[in-house]
């Protein structure tokens, strides 16, 4: 049995952040069950410089309520701040043209920020453009190429646009960044199940999720339940027939 559709839920996501120092990285709430229209774990992005001198570092048990991030990152000028937090205070108060053209003129006068390019990305996808949403999302990563946030908005553009192996790449990447990214583990597992139709690595990577949940996630559970559930009766019959 297919998981119902779920709403869209970046629509719901605030993308409010930080130019520079401590990057602080919130997570949305854990997420309705998986569709092929719904991200999975839609992140809050920071606007840091490229690349983080030392590993990510994560706050909390992965869980997808929230998670801190600490980068290393250059300092950014007064005038760049100020343009940054402007888009911001826009996008906060849902003039969303606003804070796209705020965005984008952070990204052609400080192309080195992940966060303004990684903030594009996730506007395109709002607005059903994965094409343009993996073309900002890749310039984010291209700044900040250990950052797992990045990779994993690049992994739901990807898989938005279709590109499954790019956005399984894009998932395993920001997992290998941070192997306590509890998003991407949850997001590789929803592709697996749906998209590429494994289920034994759709579970592997949902049982490594909710290992690192701090809080029950009853949806997942369920995911998992219903998943097991479907794929027990083939391995019954093959222990019937004597087969591995």
């Amino acid at each position: 049995m297919r998981f119902a559709d779920g709403a869209n839920r970046l629509a719901a996501c605030a993308l409010l952040a930080v130019l520079a120092g401590c990057a602080s990285v919130t997570l949305a709430p854990s997420p309705g069950a998986p569709s092929p229209s719904a991200p999975v774990g839609a992140a809050v992005v920071t606007a840091t410089a490229s690349p983080p001198a030392g590993p990510t570092t994560k706050e909390g048990a992965g869980s997808a309520a929230a998670s801190r991030v600490a980068e290393a990152v250059a300092p950014v000028d007064a005038n760049a701040q100020r343009a940054f937090d402007a888009a911001r205070q826009a996008l906060a108060a849902g003039r969303r043209d606003e804070a796209e053209r705020g965005f984008l003129a952070l990204t052609k006068s400080h192309p080195g920020l992940g966060g303004p390019h990684a903030n594009l990305g996730l506007l395109h996808l709002q607005a059903d453009k994965p094409v343009e949403a993996v073309a900002a999302l890749e310039l984010a990563v291209k700044a900040s190429p250990t950052q797992p946030q990045y990779l994993d908005q690049l992994g739901i553009a990807y898989r938005h646009a279709g590109q499954f192996d790019k956005a399984r790449l894009a998932y395993e990447q920001a997992i290998a960044a941070d192997a306590t990214y509890a998003p991407a583990l949850l997001n590789l597992g929803v592709l697996y199940d749906l998209y590429l139709w494994d289920a034994p690595r759709a579970l592997e990577h949902y049982d490594r999720y909710l290992a690192l949940t701090t809080d029950n996630d009853d949806k997942v559970k369920r995911w998992v339940a219903e998943l097991r559930k479907r794929t027990a009766p083939k391995a019954n019959l093959a222990s019937r027939e004597g087969r591995p």
